[in-house]
């Protein structure tokens, strides 16, 4: 492997659960949709701001009836969505077991002598990972890229949550690091910043030659479907579709050991390189 690759010396497991943005490995009771709405505040500033300016002009503007009704409802659906937004993100970041990670090592059949965790720029997952995984070499790759990914709200969650360990800087067409060398590969709710989908084929091709024969890619995603739309309305759209996932990992020569759901909203993948004895995991939606 390439430089950057630490050894992970720790006591165990204590402070493996973090809620989303909370680097240091402690939950709080609302940790996470509290951090889900710093790093949108503009967004559902607007939309209460936009309400409130709409609500006060079908109230005292001429209007027809039925556009003030369209005006009623555009209000009732924008106030909706950001209450079902942030109810959702509470439920998946705070009240599920999504982020006390212990579940992560479940999934393993062994624990890995070397493995990677890639974010996009912001890293709410290594210091757990680390704890999860004692006594092993690990490496840290950021693909976050400006010129790619020009959401906001990446932008603003860097700025307030700075990344707890130090990153190598990495290109997704070209991961620094040498064939084969990793047993275990985490992406967790990162790889959808890849906006392009040549550019998603290429990176899940560099995951699959970074593999060792038998190793394993833990891929952590919202997708575009029902109970998401329920959840994020327009929003949505920013996450990519069940399929999307389950085809780039084929197309890249990766193969399915097992596919769930953590909430309504959170899917799991278990890939892995071929060669590695079939491990069956759950198939059914928790908590």
């Amino acid at each position: 492997m390439k430089s950057g690759i630490e050894r992970v010396r720790t006591a165990g497991t204590e402070g493996v659960a973090g809620a989303r943005g909370n680097s240091t490995g402690f939950r709080t009771q609302f940790g996470g949709a509290l951090q889900i709405l710093q790093y949108n505040g503009p967004f559902y500033a607007k939309t209460l701001l936009g309400c409130a300016v709409a609500a006060v002009a079908a109230a005292k503007l001429p209007l027809p009836q039925p556009v003030k009704a369209l005006v009623r409802l555009g209000i009732g659906g924008a106030c909706y969505f950001s209450v079902a937004s942030l109810v959702a993100s509470w439920w998946v970041y705070d009240h599920s077991h999504l982020t006390r990670w212990r579940w992560i090592a479940e999934l393993l059949p062994t624990k890995p002598k070397r493995w990677a965790n890639i974010h996009a720029g912001l890293d709410e997952t290594t210091l757990a990972l680390r704890a999860l995984f004692p006594d092993t070499e690990s490496v840290v790759l950021d693909i976050y890229d400006p010129r790619e990914m020009t959401e906001p709200s990446i932008k603003r969650a860097r700025e307030i949550s700075p990344a707890p360990v130090v990153a190598i800087t990495a290109d997704v067409k070209k991961l620094p690091v040498e064939d084969g060398a990793l047993n275990a590969l985490f992406l967790i709710f990162a790889a959808h910043e890849v906006r392009d989908k040549d550019l998603r084929r290429t990176f899940f091709r560099e995951l699959h030659r970074v593999l060792a024969p038998q190793g394993t890619l833990l891929l952590v995603e919202h997708v575009r479907d029902v109970a998401n739309f329920a959840a994020f309305g327009p929003g949505f759209m920013h996450f990519l579709p069940r399929s999307e996932w389950q085809n780039l990992g084929n197309l890249s020569g990766l193969q399915t050991r097992s596919h769930f759901r953590i909430t309504p909203f959170v899917n799991v993948w278990v890939f892995e390189k071929p060669g590695f004895t079939n491990m069956v995991g759950p198939d059914e939606t928790s908590d």
